[in-house]
């Protein structure tokens, strides 16, 4: 009974395993082109889903607040696009001289390039009841902004960059993002009684949604040809990730505490 409560209260982090496993045994289900249609279900519907859902149950003076925190929104850029790719590229040329494979070397110097996630950064925000409205800006913001630097990002590090059709990830972005975020405040104000009366789970609701884009995402994954790679540069790469995340958590937790309890001193000085 205790392991079964265990599981209902870390439900999420289960769906995950499940996910992934599910991923694995089908994989055909949920790749693009698939009986899923992850192209349109998620690329689209699943991450319209959440913004909508987030624009529910956010007060729009939490949203219109949370514009005018110009330091934290300068700071979660400059750490995301530039601080932590320049970190990467240090710490990379470090691993450069192991037997790690370089390509998987390259491959982690490329997502750390990658501007802030859009879907996962506001539902993890929300679990951990932080602050949602600023996480949704970010998001939004910073995948707009990553449009351009991305790509002279990979020009600097790796030598190499791509075309960007950015007429189509924009307008992908602005369907997706922005307006459902506005709808979902428009509806808010006919509902807002019946939303603080009934309480709807918009957490649950956001993170099932997420499962879902786990799980197609691991289809794709485990659908791929086989890549030659020694499993001990895949067992090293995966253990940097999960180091460089812990990490660089512990890192911006020390900075954001020390900053907080220095602007309490000074106010109550």
């Amino acid at each position: 009974m205790r392991l079964l409560e265990r599981m209902r209260k870390e439900w999420f982090m289960v769906g995950i395993v499940v996910a992934i496993v599910g991923a694995k045994l089908e994989p055909s289900f949920g790749v693009n082109g698939g009986p899923l249609k992850p192209e349109i279900t998620v690329s689209y519907i699943a991450v319209a889903t959440i913004f909508f859902n987030s624009g529910l149950s956010l007060k729009t003076e939490e949203l219109t607040s949370a514009l005018v925190h110009l330091k934290l929104h300068l700071f979660i850029q400059i750490f995301t696009l530039a601080f932590f790719p320049a970190t990467i590229w240090l710490f990379l040329q470090l691993l450069s001289i192991t037997s790690i494979n370089e390509w998987l070397l390259k491959g982690l110097q490329t997502v750390g390039c990658m501007p802030p996630p859009v879907s996962s950064a506001v539902i993890l925000t929300k679990a951990v009841g932080g602050n949602e409205a600023a996480a949704i800006f970010n998001s939004a913001f910073g995948s707009f902004l990553g449009i351009v630097i991305t790509p002279l990002l990979l020009l600097l590090f790796l030598g190499s960059s791509s075309s960007v059709p950015f007429t189509s990830i924009f307008s992908q972005l602005f369907m997706t993002v922005v307006v459902p975020l506005i709808i979902g405040q428009i509806v808010r104000r006919y509902i807002k009684d019946w939303l603080e009366r009934k309480k709807p789970p918009f957490g649950a609701v956001s993170s099932s949604v997420l499962l879902m884009i786990i799980y197609t995402t691991f289809c794709d994954t485990f659908s791929s040809p086989h890549i030659d790679l020694d499993k001990l540069s895949l067992v090293l790469i995966m253990f940097i990730i999960v180091s460089i995340q812990l990490s660089f958590m512990l890192l911006t937790f020390i900075f954001s505490t020390s900053l907080c309890q220095r602007t309490t001193e000074q106010c109550a000085v």
